[in-house]
């Protein structure tokens, strides 16, 4: 057997152990459905009836201040709460701790972290050896930059769960590896081949690398939206049980989105930046309106107009939430949609 075929063997390992940490996160899940109705998702009576003297906020140019009403039902009364909760502790100041997982339950998330864990190195040896066997770095196509950015996905993922007790996000974050491995391993998948000319330049690292993590802390952005309004719900109907107690509350889940936005936002911002010095060197024009291009700038606007919101009109909550979750739509699409629908400069990165 040669690299590549180590390669492959790695990434359908890593695909494997994804589907059965997605499994086992869903039985650490279901064992918690014994927790009581609502615990862990209160808040308590002091600290809702607190003056706001009493709890520091973070506020962005121009938005409201802590003592002007909520502009909707769909924005929280209180305002952005503070970023320095502690180093272990995803709370805002002013939600109860998650309930704590039962012991069962806590036994079957440990196994599902382990499997998230080899899974993600055997997703990182897979890309390295594909690498080797190309002579190059192994970014060359989208079967490539798929399986590459999983694994950006699963990184920060892992670090966050291990920095700040965030292993509840372990079940969405297993599904997207799973069927975005699956996608790159089924569909997606080319033999090593060269580089095309246009790649030899040293933007080509630069660009790919800023972008995947861009694209990865976009991505966690998404799913922690996805679980506020899940969140969100069950607390407007009272449902909030079982592994819904184990999440933070509204105000964390929403505050945690924006924040990992935020990060991703400079980072896309200098991968576009860059993809247009990279143009400059292989064609001869930085902006072309090619249509990977296009959609980059989109994404790049979708971004810019969720934290512009955030910052300024004081978006929080639901229409924060949809407007994050777009992100992750454009995100994709233009990952991998352009590519599979559109002919262009960039067509050498389809499948």
């Amino acid at each position: 057997m040669d690299f590549a075929a180590y390669s492959n063997l790695a990434m359908m390992t890593a695909w494997l152990l994804y589907l059965v940490a997605m499994a086992v996160f869903g039985v650490e899940w279901a064992m918690a459905r014994r927790l009581p109705e609502g615990s862990g998702a209160a808040v308590p009576a002091e600290a809702a009836t607190a003056p706001a003297e009493q709890a520091p906020v973070l506020v962005g140019a121009g938005a409201p201040a802590a003592d002007t009403p909520a502009a909707s039902a769909d924005t929280p009364a209180d305002t952005e709460p503070p970023t320095g909760t502690g180093r272990r502790d995803v709370r805002t100041a002013t939600e109860a701790a998650p309930a704590p997982a039962p012991e069962r339950s806590d036994r079957w998330g440990r196994l599902a972290m382990a499997l998230t864990a080899i899974a993600w190195l055997s997703n990182a040896l897979g890309a390295v050896l594909r690498g080797v066997a190309a002579h190059r770095f192994p970014w060359g196509n989208m079967y490539e930059f798929t399986i590459t950015t999983i694994a950006f996905i699963v990184l920060a993922y892992l670090v966050l769960a291990q920095r700040f007790r965030m292993r509840w996000l372990g079940l969405p974050v297993t599904l997207l590896a799973t069927i975005g491995v699956g996608l790159a391993v089924e569909v997606f998948y080319v033999a090593v081949a060269d580089l095309v000319p246009a790649l030899h330049s040293v933007w080509f690292v630069v660009h790919i690398v800023a972008a995947s993590i861009a694209g990865a802390l976009f991505n966690l952005g998404s799913l922690l939206s996805v679980l506020y309004l899940v969140r969100r719900r069950a607390d407007e109907k009272g449902t909030t049980r079982g592994w819904l107690a184990q999440l933070p509350g509204q105000k964390t889940l929403d505050l945690w989105a924006y924040r990992t936005t935020a990060i991703g936002f400079p980072l896309w911002t200098f991968a576009v930046a860059a993809g247009a010095v990279w143009a400059q060197y292989a064609w001869g024009r930085f902006w072309g309106w090619d249509p990977k291009e296009t959609f980059s700038l989109v994404t790049w606007v979708i971004v810019a107009a969720y934290l512009h919101a955030r910052l300024t009109a004081g978006w929080k909550g639901s229409r924060a939430a949809i407007l994050s979750i777009i992100v992750l739509v454009s995100f994709w699409f233009n990952f991998i949609g352009v590519n599979l629908i559109f002919s262009g400069l960039h067509s050498y990165a389809g499948i």
